[in-house]
């Protein structure tokens, strides 16, 4: 599938991106060129080539706090991705193949989660343990784990009603040996799409609870708070507020390509992108086939021989010219 993903040009753009996001992340606090907390006396200052994206209301270097709390956004976005991906994902399989009451009580449990703000039961949380990123990041992965849950359960479902699943039961396969065997291969697509699009949903909770200082103790550097930070001087640097949001935005626009991505090559869609693609192959090489000769060659030949056939047959008139006898 990575393979596959990577042949596409969407799925090449969004790796591109999010490995650069990657990256900033391990390195961006190394890379800062001044200390994200350290204040001055050069508050609000313009861009310059001491500071290359200016200074905030404290006097600190917008561009190191900016490459430092790179770290924690992502943290906390893969906190949540991961958190929704293992309470959903087991739960989701199971409710297939432990029967009635275990599918019963599992569905109950992720409506109640739907039904729940996200936002409003994260600051309860942080408020009863404390202002702490991961905290919140748990929390709210619990609360978007329905969207595995259900995608899981469908993805199975549709698995389990196959021929081959229901030949393994009936030889008397265990559950596990059946989900590990026939179950998982099919489900790991639509939950790769899922947890792409979870990431970029993630970036957008951390950057939501930053944005209202929930989670992270200041001063850290987050994106979320940059941008928070940066709207209330609007009049005096109106172009400040462009970098965090810009990096949120191209991040969680390339967790979507990826996740487009994921789904073209996956399935019936990439069983037929493949296809489609050695087509394409065959008519780039000339449609060259075993013996050397092109498909036009090996037509007229076949043509030239039928013709030959005809005319050798008993009672045949013969090949046809032109003029009387």
């Amino acid at each position: 599938m990575v393979r596959r993903v990577l042949s596409l040009t969407t799925g090449r753009i969004a790796v591109a991106v999010l490995v650069a996001v990657a990256l900033l992340a391990l390195l961006g606090p190394l890379l800062a060129p001044q200390n994200p907390l350290g204040t001055s006396d050069d508050t609000l200052a313009a861009v310059s080539g001491s500071h290359w994206l200016g200074t905030d209301y404290l006097g600190r270097d917008v561009l190191s706090r900016l490459l430092a709390g790179s770290r924690i956004s992502v943290l906390g976005s893969l906190e949540v991705a991961v958190t929704a991906l293992v309470v959903g994902v087991v739960p989701g399989i199971l409710s297939v193949q432990l029967g009635r009451v275990f599918e019963w009580i599992t569905l109950r449990l992720a409506d109640t989660l739907v039904a729940l703000p996200f936002l409003l039961f994260a600051v309860a949380v942080v408020a009863l343990l404390g202002n702490g990123i991961t905290q919140a990041m748990l929390v709210t992965g619990v609360l978007v784990s329905p969207l595995f849950y259900r995608v899981a359960r469908a993805a199975t479902l549709s698995v389990t009603r196959s021929q081959y699943v229901e030949a393994a039961v009936i030889s008397g396969a265990s559950t596990g040996w059946i989900v590990r065997r026939h179950v998982w291969a099919k489900v790991l697509p639509p939950i790769a799409v899922a947890l792409a699009q979870t990431v970029g949903v993630g970036f957008v909770i951390v950057s939501s609870l930053t944005f209202l200082g929930i989670g992270v103790q200041p001063p850290a550097p987050t994106w979320g708070g940059l941008l928070a930070s940066d709207l209330g001087y609007l009049s005096r640097r109106p172009w400040a507020p462009l970098a965090p949001a810009l990096l949120i935005t191209v991040t969680v626009w390339a967790c979507n390509l990826l996740a487009d991505a994921v789904r073209d090559v996956s399935g019936e869609a990439g069983r037929a992108l493949v296809n489609d693609r050695r087509a394409r192959a065959n008519r780039a090489g000339g449609g060259r086939t075993g013996d050397g000769r092109t498909g036009s060659d090996r037509s007229g030949g076949d043509r030239t021989d039928d013709r030959t056939a005809r005319a050798d047959r008993p009672g045949s008139a013969g090949p046809i010219t032109s003029g009387g006898a």
